[in-house]
């Protein structure tokens, strides 16, 4: 005789239901549950030993004291340290030799990028081209308001342009001509200008304007318009144009005049925020030799 079957005990519900589908209450295999008990027991050391938790000020230290930022200064210092001959000889050595030095140059070149990068190509774009009719001048050209030689770059990123920081900073300041010149007057020496620089331009106003620009404009600018690089006067003759050429904007230039600044860049004048020496002659270096320095 066959015996009937035993039945299998049928596993429990967790009593929810979808649609008509039950859920099985299997319990979770052991190796899983003891591995996750392990995670959350890790987690929780490890939160106790390390940086984790998030502070007003800072994250919870650790038992352990450990600190990337630490791992980073630690790497940086050794980096220094090794290049710390080449730094010396950067900080005080004759600026217009570095080019004679292959090792030197090279330290200096990509040292100055990397400094350049992080400070200046907010104002002077990321190839060092400016922005165009901005005041932010373009870096690559002959074109030289203070002087493009190394020597000349490496006073100007340090000192700045009519800032308050240094008393040595280059200075100047172009009149607003607009409290001086009748409109007419003003739009004749816009033609004059128009006339220097080879564009379009009226020749009767600019006839007239020329009398004008002597009188008011040529102690600064030069009688044929060719700029002053002792006092910051830029060429009014080339294409170059630092805030625009056209006729709007050097009617605007010449009524309400312009008046840019450029920070010191110094240690000296920013304190634990400027740059030592050997970087602002590294930076030299690097906007010299892109091309457009004298």
């Amino acid at each position: 005789m066959s015996k009937t079957p035993e039945k299998k005990d049928e596993v429990e519900t967790t009593g929810h239901i979808w649609d008509g589908i039950e859920e099985y209450n299997n319990p979770l295999p052991r190796w899983w549950l003891w591995t996750f008990y392990a995670t959350c027991i890790w987690g929780l050391l490890y939160t106790i030993a390390y940086p984790a938790w998030p502070l007003i000020s800072q994250a919870t230290p650790g038992l352990l004291g450990f600190s990337t930022r630490a791992l980073v200064a630690e790497d940086i210092e050794e980096v220094n340290q090794a290049n710390a001959a080449l730094t010396e000889r950067l900080a005080t050595v004759e600026l217009a030799s570095i080019s004679d030095d292959p090792e030197l140059m090279n330290y200096a070149v990509n040292g100055g990028a990397a400094i350049f990068r992080a400070n200046c190509s907010q104002c002077h774009g990321s190839g060092a081209a400016g922005v165009q009719a901005s005041g932010y001048p373009n870096l690559l050209d002959d074109d030289w308001i203070w002087g493009g030689q190394i020597e000349d770059i490496a006073w100007t990123v340090a000192h700045g342009i009519r800032n308050e920081q240094s008393p040595d900073a280059h200075w100047s300041e172009m009149p607003a001509f607009g409290e001086i010149l009748e409109e007419g007057e003003i739009a004749s020496v816009v033609n004059y200008v128009l006339q220097l620089s080879g564009q379009e331009h009226d020749a009767a106003a600019a006839t007239a304007g020329a009398k004008i620009y002597l009188d008011q404009c040529s102690a600064c600018h030069g009688e044929q318009g060719m700029g002053d690089v002792g006092v910051g006067a830029p060429n009014l003759s080339d294409a170059i144009w630092l805030y625009g050429g056209d006729v709007e904007t050097l009617t605007e230039t010449i009524t309400y005049s312009r008046f840019g600044v450029m920070p010191a860049w110094s240690e000296e004048y920013r304190p634990g925020q400027g740059l030592t020496d050997a970087e602002i002659n590294a930076v030299a270096t690097y906007v010299h030799q892109l091309g457009g320095g004298e």
